[in-house]
């Protein structure tokens, strides 16, 4: 291909070639320069007419400065975006980081939600960081600012994922750890809920009437074992032991697999309870694992008269455990295993109503002692 006409500028150094517009058939300069660098000739392009809106005196200026080393040529230029692109690809990003964990955690539970509040909250302002560059004022700020219009629960999670992918490039050898913790925000919304013996009463009566056999027998088997919604939602026939007498947990609340058990209601609900073509106690629609009960259970909620906030399978599990230490006949670690929970803090919530049934079993004592004592005949003097 000949080479292409050069045409001469009154700037020394500076000449152009007519070329065709970008996206029009319209001709156009394109302005090149030369210079020497270094001992190297070097013939580089200035830019175009139009789209760059480049001219001979415009072009001459840039020729000055790179002679003066004001300004570096195209080809450094390159090979600097070259170097910065490669540097980035090697730099372990709060977003790169986040998707290396996704690719190794691919079935971990809940992994959805944290999906939305990286998406909502920690993109936009850790994303581009390396751990490395986080600061605790940093941090600190943004709490502060998803304190005005989120609860500390949910700034607590949100700040929790930022601390667990953090962890995990560490831990992975990816990035080093961080020189500080990540400290999350108390939260104090532990809520016990309870019935008195009127309202268990509406509830069952409502319960018996409800046509839903499936919201009904759920809400028994919660204050008869405790179990989750989402347990029951898991929970298969072949969960059930009926001659071991027990029921089989599935994954409860991301921990292993246990057991409780199978006391004589659940024993006998279960026995009545219908069973579809679906290997799930309680399933959801086309026989799958149910993912939703809140309409029904709700329902029988409303028509009982329970109050607004009481909600309706998780309440009744804390109506199962404060029942259970309210006996005064349950230790609190037995309530612990019995509601599968994983930390011993959890089931402390429990622990006035245990220690209430303890002083009620002391006054017991006291008061047949002091019955005796009334009949005793006086001591002689």
């Amino acid at each position: 291909m000949p080479a292409q006409k050069r045409f001469k500028t009154i700037y020394p150094g500076v000449y152009y070639i007519e070329g065709k517009g970008v996206g029009s058939k319209k001709k156009e300069k394109i302005f090149y320069i030369m210079y020497r660098k270094n001992g190297k000739q070097i013939h580089e392009k200035a830019g175009r007419q139009f789209q760059d809106d480049m001219s001979a005196a415009r072009a001459a200026k840039i020729r000055i400065r790179r002679i003066e080393g004001q300004e570096s040529s195209n080809k450094a230029k390159r090979q600097a975006v070259e170097a910065k692109a490669a540097t980035d690809a090697n730099k372990w990003t709060i977003n790169k980081l986040w998707d290396e964990y996704k690719a190794c955690n691919p079935n971990i539970k809940g992994m959805i939600t944290d999906e939305n509040r990286f998406g909502n909250y920690i993109q936009s302002n850790f994303g581009d960081k390396e751990p490395r560059n986080l600061l605790p004022l940093d941090i600190k700020k943004m709490e502060n600012e998803w304190l005005k219009t989120k609860s500390p629960g949910t700034v607590k999670n949100i700040l929790e994922l930022l601390r667990r992918i953090v962890n995990f490039g560490a831990k992975n050898r990816l990035c080093p750890s961080i020189d500080f913790t990540i400290q999350l925000p108390e939260v104090h919304n532990e809520k016990t809920e309870d019935l008195t013996s009127d309202q268990l009463a509406k509830l069952f009566k409502e319960i018996h009437k409800d046509s839903n056999i499936q919201a009904a027998n759920m809400m028994k088997m919660a204050l008869y074992t405790g179990m989750r919604r989402g347990e029951m939602f898991k929970l298969k026939w072949e969960d059930v032991k009926f001659e071991t007498g027990f029921i089989n947990i599935r994954d409860p609340k991301g921990g292993p697999d246990q057991r409780v058990p199978l006391n004589q209601a659940a024993r006998q609900l279960l026995s009545e309870h219908p069973r579809a073509k679906s290997p799930y106690v309680f399933p959801g629609r086309n026989g799958h694992q149910r993912t939703d009960i809140k309409n029904q259970v709700n329902r029988i909620k409303e028509a009982a008269g329970l109050p607004k906030d009481f909600r309706a399978l998780h309440g009744l599990r804390h109506v199962y455990a404060s029942m259970l230490a309210s006996s005064g006949k349950v230790e609190l670690y037995t309530l612990q295993k019995l509601l599968t929970h994983k930390d011993p803090r959890m089931t402390q919530r429990y622990a006035h109503l245990h220690d209430e049934a303890l002083k009620k079993a002391s006054d017991v004592a006291a008061d047949l002692f002091q019955e005796i004592s009334k009949t005793e005949s006086p001591v002689p003097k």
